[in-house]
């Protein structure tokens, strides 16, 4: 998906009554000189949590003495203002690009500090990994202006937070407890999601018979092959949907379903609504919550 490169600022009005996350920025840039420099301690905007993850190429983050080079599936959080800074290298022989939100503390301040403390300043998520999968929704709703008053700033921001929590805590260690040919399997429909799959397939793909590999499919991630791979086609088409103009009957064919009439049964038997009605937003608050691990 095309992601519309731009830095996209938000100054809503602050509600008295209630307590809202503020989500001050979010873009997605591709920087080719090293006039990109940024000193934690000299900026006067804060104070601010940025979260920046690395698409292609390379920048640098220094920060408590120590130097990163932070290549592509690689984030790096600070904390504004502080004893950091990030830069492009003179020496880079390709572009930096990435992703960035731009919040304040308010509220999100402690699943900051927990995330920071288990992953470190500079972790590693993989691209497609639910938090990644948020970032490139909310800078892609900011670019095409779905992020219209602060409530659904908020939710964007507190959602973003507490799945990157969740991530950490569950996800990753989880899944690596997952048996070698559960991992196997469900890294083949994340590759394949656009394929035809049966289960027959998958079974004999990790040399199970259907009856252990269906039992041990949903003993380890908790749904059978066949909602798994729905979730995983579901996931692709809320991206293309909200990202893209390609038609309903396109975005079946690239998701894997052989007509717009099963991909829309299919779609709506997980989210309650149909990808038409999730493509015009009008409840985009509810449906943020439909990625799933």
């Amino acid at each position: 998906m095309n992601i519309p490169r731009g830095t996209y600022g938000f100054r809503f009005a602050e509600d008295k009554e209630l307590q809202l996350c503020v989500l001050y920025a979010a873009g997605c840039d591709s920087i080719t000189g090293p006039s990109y420099h940024w000193d934690g301690l000299e900026r006067s905007d804060g104070p601010l949590l940025l979260f920046q993850y690395t698409i292609s190429g390379e920048g640098v983050f220094e920060s408590n003495n120590r130097i990163h080079h932070v290549t592509a599936g690689q984030a790096f959080l600070a904390e504004i203002p502080g004893p950091h800074r990030y830069y492009y290298h003179s020496a880079s022989k390709e572009p930096w690009e990435f992703l960035f939100l731009l919040f304040r503390p308010t509220l999100i301040l402690p699943h900051w500090r927990k995330f920071l403390r288990e992953a470190g300043e500079v972790p590693y998520l993989p691209a497609d990994c639910t938090p990644i999968r948020l970032l490139r929704m909310i800078v892609t709703d900011a670019a095409t202006g779905r992020i219209t008053d602060p409530l659904i700033a908020s939710s964007s921001v507190y959602q973003f937070m507490t799945e990157l929590t969740r991530l950490q805590r569950t996800t990753l260690r989880n899944r690596e407890n997952w048996s070698e040919n559960i991992q196997i399997a469900v890294e083949y429909i994340e590759n394949n999601y656009s394929k035809m799959i049966s289960i027959d397939h998958l079974a004999e793909h990790v040399s199970l018979s259907k009856y252990h590999f269906i039992r041990r499919f949903s003993s380890s991630t908790g749904l059978t092959p066949g909602v798994y791979l729905t979730r995983v086609r579901t996931e692709k088409a809320m991206e293309l949907l909200r990202g893209t103009s390609l038609s309903i009957e396109v975005i079946a064919e690239q998701v894997g379903y052989s007509s717009g009439s099963y991909f829309i049964k299919a779609f709506r038997s997980i989210t309650g609504v149909t990808p038409g009605e999730f493509r015009s937003g009008g409840e985009s608050l509810v449906y943020r919550k439909l990625f799933f691990d």
